[in-house]
């Protein structure tokens, strides 16, 4: 009877998390979306501090609108998607791992998972998709290591600078992180950082192909020759591209 049990409780608990893995890489945007981002003074300084301090829902200013904007080009349903800055958090989420050995990955995507289901309290309610926005002095912090997003799970750790003059860019690297937790991939060389013609490109059947007038938002830069792109000033200078569109469910296969 007791090992009947305890199969029977096993099943269940494999169903759930099938049923929520499912979930995961199926979201219904029919459905209101809510992100909730949780800032963390990641280098531990007074300048980073003060800057959570005065973060608000206001500096996302643009991020909706862009999703929304960009859904429409594929949907006919519009898609409502909301932000919230919830409570600053006092512990750094696990440190991504800087080689991308198997092993190494797996435990780093368990450790972080972990993490993410402490930090988690009922006044947070039940978000779509949960972001550690790890803030860090510009004047101190000049390069920000790779941000990342896990689609099972819906968690990001996303790295960003704690000045008002980088708003433009934490808006760019925002947005490419919340569609990675949807399904999105990247749309780049991982060696070199170029885009990859043509998902990688705003407009691939552009002639003369370059210089792109845009990024697609996945592939991260602009590209102006075959070797050469650079990064874009703003969520305006990027699009969401086809490919894109199909892995987070805008648009049918």
């Amino acid at each position: 009877m007791w090992k009947k049990i305890r199969v029977a409780c096993l099943l269940l608990v494999l169903l759930i998390v099938a049923v929520n893995a499912w979930k995961d890489k199926n979201q219904d945007w029919n459905k209101p979306v809510f992100v909730l981002l949780h800032p963390i003074n990641a280098d531990g300084l007074a300048t980073t501090a003060h800057y959570i301090q005065s973060l608000t829902v206001r500096d996302l200013d643009g991020v909706q609108q862009y999703l929304q904007q960009s859904a429409q080009l594929y949907r006919s349903q519009p898609v409502s998607i909301y932000f919230n800055v919830g409570r600053e958090l006092k512990t750094l989420p696990p440190k991504v791992p800087d080689q991308a050995q198997l092993w190494d990955v797996i435990v780093w995507s368990l450790k972080f998972r972990y993490y993410a289901w402490q930090q988690h309290e009922k006044i947070d309610g039940a978000p779509s998709l949960t972001l550690f926005l790890n803030y860090y002095d510009p004047d101190k912090t000049r390069e920000l290591k790779h941000s990342t997003a896990l689609e099972n799970g819906r968690i990001g750790s996303v790295n960003l600078f704690a000045s008002k003059k980088q708003a433009a860019q934490n808006k760019i690297v925002l947005t490419h992180e919340t569609l990675h937790a949807f399904g999105a991939s990247d749309k780049y060389d991982l060696a070199t950082g170029v885009p990859i013609y043509p998902m990688g490109y705003a407009y691939p059947d552009q002639k003369p192909l370059f210089p792109q007038a845009k990024a697609e938002l996945m592939a991260g830069h602009i590209p102006e020759s075959e070797s050469k792109s650079k990064m874009p000033d703003n969520l305006e200078q990027t699009l969401v591209g086809a490919q894109t569109a199909k892995e987070i469910g805008w648009l049918k296969p």
